[in-house]
């Protein structure tokens, strides 16, 4: 497993491993001039990778995330890399472990934003105090240099017996609050109404303290 302790270093390590240093993409791709080489860009894989796992760690040598995924492409004619079934675990002192997944994902050129697509989760583990707590959507989008996981499109959440359905989402993993943006739903059993307060859900660590009553 390769490890990588800042994200600068992290930008060309991906690189470096997915590439597995080849002569041919030094020669034919880095020492040609921009011209040349966008001359002869063409929707062909230039570099892949298989199975892979890179773990990126803090300034202290602790783990601060665990990517991984099946496959992963890069094509000439595209500055993004394709990956499938890619995860994404985050790991916070103290915090609970918090997974996204997606089968299908983008790497963007620097590798600090990524995409994930179709049938796309985060799941954040239970804590002492906490269920577990699951987001699904369509649509993740990863900014892993500010901590955040964020959608425009449909996201269902759920948190024990609390069920909610909004259109956009915030996550914010080093507060482990999430914030839903529009048409925010929510639903709880009666079974459980007894033991669970609603409202506490919406001030506590799981959901920011700018949601309302009127959202349920």
């Amino acid at each position: 497993m390769l490890e990588i302790r800042n994200y600068t270093w992290f930008s060309l390590v991906l690189m470096g491993f997915l590439t597995a240093g080849t002569y041919w993409l030094l020669q034919n791709t880095l020492l040609r001039s921009p011209q040349a080489i966008s001359a002869n860009k063409a929707h062909a894989p230039d570099y892949f990778a298989k199975q892979f796992s890179i773990s990126i760690l803090d300034e202290s040598g602790i783990t601060q995330y665990r990517i991984s995924a099946t496959s992963a492409v890069h094509y000439e004619n595209d500055a993004e890399t394709h990956a499938t079934l890619l995860s994404i675990r985050a790991f916070s002192p103290g915090q609970p472990v918090v997974t996204t997944t997606g089968k299908y994902a983008l790497i963007n050129a620097d590798s600090l934003i990524l995409d994930l697509y179709n049938d796309a989760c985060i799941m954040r583990e239970a804590s002492q105090t906490d269920p577990p707590i699951q987001a699904n959507s369509q649509h993740f989008r990863v900014l892993m240099h500010d901590n955040i996981i964020k959608t425009d499109k449909l996201v269902k959440l759920q948190r024990g017996p609390l069920k909610m359905r909004a259109y956009g989402m915030i996550y914010d993993n080093v507060s482990q609050k999430i914030r839903l943006l529009n048409k925010v739903h929510g639903m709880i059993s009666a079974s459980n109404l007894s033991a669970t307060k609603p409202l506490q859900l919406v001030s506590g660590v799981f959901f920011s303290r700018d949601m309302h009553e009127s959202d349920f």
